[in-house]
């Protein structure tokens, strides 16, 4: 009998949770499973409320389709036929100088591929539109091995106009982080290697658009970039709980408060009021919670670990009558850049996105407030943060009535921050944990932030575990 803790009930800590089962099951290896979770739900920063006919996300509303370990997870567990995409022809806006400005065209990998739209656009000054052209004859190659920041790579190539009122605000939207600080090749690598290619971003991404031209058929996927299940992210997280009953022991409301090393490879895991022991823990909790259970064996690791730093976020869904909105909401709605000076960091057209999650003839937003640097707003009452949002809405989209419902969701601190040097940080990170049989450690806050992204770490920690034999 294999017995394994994992410390965490989010994302990371239920696939894994039901990698291992499957696993298991196919070895044919008996397996007793806790899953420890300390607050009194699963699903971590994924939380849906189904109310008055309305679906809300507290946390992500949906995944990238082109990472593929989402997808399957959610094909393995039956729900297939639930997976829909963002509805056809949403565009996207930046709110810039008083107005909700369309991205231009053709954006790739959050980059202008197509000289067309890029010169037509109103964003940019025609100094910068030049600028941005310059970069078809421009070469440059980042050194091998150097981490850059997403500003000075983005700069460099395509001018400042197009980082501070593209690119930033789409990078803030994701990470909520300080583009100045964020590092290139633990972000979006893919930069990178079009600049190895080809030294230029534009000639890469026009030569693969005429790629896509020459071959339509070799570049057409099934789903759009953003896929989302009907009832919302939490059906995935119902779904993996429904798995795990009666097959693993599931504990809410049981807090880890430090792990110790035995004899033999085992460990023991220490709760508020007990302790329990295992062959393997996995820890999928966030880094600076993970921390303090591994100072007591490995400061250098627990330090490491703290040493990652983290962003607060508030999102707070409002629900309308459609007489009360104004704008025609043809898009799926819009980000702020920094520069703009705001508090609001974007805002997401959920009903316009996904149609289905609101009742006919009522309009869903949602409002995203925090970023790095900023995150005093996560501690604001709750009244002060509708009155932000109804300000916000009102000088950003023309709405001056009072929302019918409101939902606010505070997540501090929630989302790691990928600054400059965080690969290296990461890789000493797992170099020290290898040295102890046994422990695994999943999350967002290593090896990608996304949802599949942790969903293929929770998979490699079990490939680990039980190898193939």
């Amino acid at each position: 009998m294999t017995t394994v803790a994992i410390i965490g009930g989010g994302i990371g800590g239920l696939s894994a949770a039901y990698f291992l089962l499957e696993k298991a099951r196919s070895q044919g290896r008996p397996l007793h499973l806790h899953v420890l979770e300390a607050s009194n739900r699963w699903g971590g920063v994924i939380r849906t409320v189904r109310e008055g006919g309305f679906i809300v996300e507290g946390g992500p509303d949906s995944i990238l389709s082109f990472k593929p370990a989402g997808l399957a997870l959610w094909q393995d567990l039956g729900l297939e036929d639930e997976i829909m995409g963002t509805a056809p022809g949403r565009r996207a806006f930046i709110f810039f100088r008083g107005r909700l400005h369309p991205f231009p065209e053709g954006l790739t990998l959050m980059i202008p591929a197509r000289l067309g739209p890029l010169f037509r656009t109103f964003l940019l000054s025609w100094r910068g539109k030049l600028r941005a052209a310059w970069n078809l004859v421009q070469t440059h190659r980042t050194p091998d091995g150097q981490d850059v920041s997403v500003a000075e790579f983005v700069t460099r190539h395509l001018g400042r106009e197009v980082f501070e009122r593209l690119v930033e605000p789409l990078f803030a939207g994701i990470y909520a982080g300080d583009a100045r600080q964020l590092s290139l090749r633990t972000t979006y690598p893919q930069l990178l290697e079009l600049e190895r290619q080809y030294g230029s971003l534009l000639r890469g991404l026009l030569h693969r658009t005429r790629q896509r031209k020459r071959h339509p058929n070799g570049f057409r996927p099934r789903y759009t970039p953003f896929v989302t299940l009907r009832t919302g992210l939490g059906r995935m997280v119902e779904a993996l709980v429904a798995r795990l009953q009666g097959l693993a022991d599931l504990h809410l409301g049981m807090k880890v408060t430090r792990l110790e090393p035995l004899d033999q490879g085992r460990w023991r895991v220490y709760l508020d009021d007990g302790a329990l022991e295992a062959q393997h823990v996995v820890v999928a909790t966030p880094a600076h919670a993970a921390a303090p259970l591994v100072e007591d064996f490995d400061p250098d690791l627990a330090h490491l670990l703290a040493e990652i730093p983290y962003a607060a976020s508030v999102i707070v869904s409002v629900a309308y009558d459609r007489s009360q909105v104004p704008h025609s909401l043809e898009g799926s709605g819009f980000v702020v850049p920094r520069v703009e000076g705001r508090p609001l960091l974007a805002c997401s057209w959920t009903s316009s996105k996904f149609p289905h999650r609101a009742p006919a003839g009522k309009v869903l937003l949602r409002c995203f407030f925090g970023r790095a640097g900023a995150d005093e707003v996560a501690s604001w009452p709750e009244e002060d943060l509708l009155a932000l949002t109804r300000q916000e809405l009102r000088e950003t989209m023309g709405i001056t009535g009072e929302p019918e419902r409101a939902w606010v969701f505070r997540w501090r601190p929630a989302l790691p921050q990928y600054t400059l040097g965080h690969g290296e940080r990461v890789a000493a990170i797992f170099q020290r944990a290898s040295q102890w049989p046994g422990l695994h450690l999943v999350g967002n806050a290593y090896q990608g932030v996304g949802i599949p992204d942790v969903i293929a770490q929770a998979k490699r920690a079990v490939e680990e575990l039980f190898p193939a034999s």
